[in-house]
């Protein structure tokens, strides 16, 4: 089916061109005012809406395979449909982890059967496998990036060998994304704690991984970087210190270095912990509501460079354990779009300054082929939105496979009512079509 999309307000490129989108064979064909293709052309009346390039999320978890009985990609990739996210990007924490090419490509050939959205993975490192890390350059235009988590993390994920890290970085020719912890530090305010007043609680979690071991980890990963000019993307800034690690005095576009920011850190605080617990309990921690302006200063004035959601479901059960047991990670992948227009209504930035940090950036960051914009000639991967229809998260809504979410019962100002992927509408007023699965991501480096 080809469609046109009439009448909307079509954001893009930094600013808002009221017409048509004419759509053939998965591509944007014409974008223009009043056109009125021939043949088999289905229209969609875009009036009083707004038409969006869709949401690429450069960070998500969605468990598959060893850990399903939290997600699968089949459940969160139509999650993700349903709020506006289009392609995603997964990391290598699954069961078991990724750190062989073939289990690389075990994933793709799973999302190739299951993912209503577009897709790529992380190559996983750790401390030992060096050489199946370095045959991802023979794949730098199909695989996003190469994965380290260079502070605690499940397994044997967690990279601290210096030797390895030194390697990775001299020898990566694809982008490098880091959560930056440092280990050694969370471990000394762990037990300093736990001298201090015995049992631990929710409240305690950024005291724990505090913004030193956020700095001190970021400082190293960028020092690595700068030594070989390593191509480094930092996921999940959450204090105002890293900051100061950033530059926006040159284009997105020739930075060699690039960082990345979380809805949930935008718009939770250590405030909330009272309020919400171990929900909100995740790996950097949500901090001190100083953090949280920092941020948005710092995604505003360029330092911060992406939106993401670092989506990590976890069942009810294991978030409701008690705080040391409780597992960290929130689900947010379906919901993200629509809380950055939350903010968007507020007035804490445009949607054009949405459109540019949770699409063109990510694309351009990572280099992604054909996506990201509204132009002609490029995928349409396209999401409608109705600024004028509230709309009100509850458990009846919510689509991961977990089954909660920590926005339940906040209402949105807006509503998602059509998704399209390489041109089908895979999702169109609460209505999937699953006859198309979204496609592998490929990049132009």
């Amino acid at each position: 089916m080809n469609y046109v999309v009439k009448n909307t307000s079509i954001v893009t490129d930094g600013k808002i061109i009221n017409g048509d989108v004419y759509i053939r064979d998965g591509i944007i064909k014409q974008i223009g005012s009043q056109i009125s293709p021939s043949g088999n052309v289905k229209e969609i009346d875009g009036s009083g809406q707004y038409l969006l390039p869709g949401v690429i999320d450069d960070q998500v978890h969605f468990r598959e395979p060893g850990l399903t009985h939290k997600a699968t990609i089949y459940t969160e990739a139509k999650a993700a449909i349903a709020g506006g996210t289009t392609s995603f990007m997964e990391m290598p924490n699954t069961k078991p982890p990724v750190f062989t090419q073939e289990l690389l490509e075990d994933k793709y050939r799973i999302a190739s059967q299951s993912s209503l959205a577009n897709y790529s993975f992380f190559m996983g490192t750790s401390n030992d496998n060096i050489d199946e890390v370095l045959r991802t350059n023979d794949k730098k235009n199909d695989v996003c990036g190469v994965k380290i988590f260079m502070g605690a993390s499940t397994g044997n994920l967690l990279v601290d060998n210096p030797l390895m890290l030194d390697k990775v970085f001299e020898g990566s020719e694809v982008l490098i994304a880091t959560h930056c912890e440092d280990e050694a530090i969370i471990k000394h305010n762990l037990e300093v704690l736990k001298q201090s007043k015995g049992e631990l609680e929710p409240s305690d979690h950024p005291i724990i991984r505090n913004e030193e071991a956020c700095f001190e980890s970021s400082f190293r990963a960028i020092q690595f970087a700068k030594k070989y000019n390593s191509r480094l993307h930092i996921l999940h800034i959450t204090t105002a210190k890293e900051l100061q690690l950033f530059t926006n005095m040159i284009p997105l576009t020739e930075k060699r270095i690039t960082a990345e920011v979380c809805v949930h850190h935008l718009h939770f605080t250590s405030e909330d912990y009272p309020r919400l617990g171990n929900l909100i309990k995740c790996n950097p921690a949500i901090k001190a509501p100083h953090n949280r302006a920092a941020l948005w200063e710092g995604l505003l004035d360029d330092r911060l460079d992406v939106i993401a959601t670092d989506h990590a479901p976890h069942t009810w059960e294991e978030k409701n354990e008690p705080y040391a047991h409780a597992h960290a990670g929130l689900p947010l992948v379906q919901h993200s779009l629509q809380l950055m227009l939350h903010y968007v209504k507020e007035g804490r930035l445009t949607i054009e300054q949405l459109v540019r940090k949770m699409s063109h950036a990510v694309a351009d960051c990572f280099q992604i082929e054909k996506r990201g914009y509204i132009r002609e000639g490029y995928y349409a991967d396209l999401v409608l939105v109705n600024m004028n229809d509230p709309y009100t998260i509850n458990k009846s809504n919510i689509l991961y496979k977990c089954g909660w979410s920590p926005l339940e019962g906040f209402t949105f100002p807006a509503t998602i009512t059509h998704t399209f992927v390489n041109g089908n509408l895979v999702y169109g007023n609460g209505v999937f079509d699953e006859s198309n699965m979204g496609k592998r991501l490929r990049f132009e480096r």
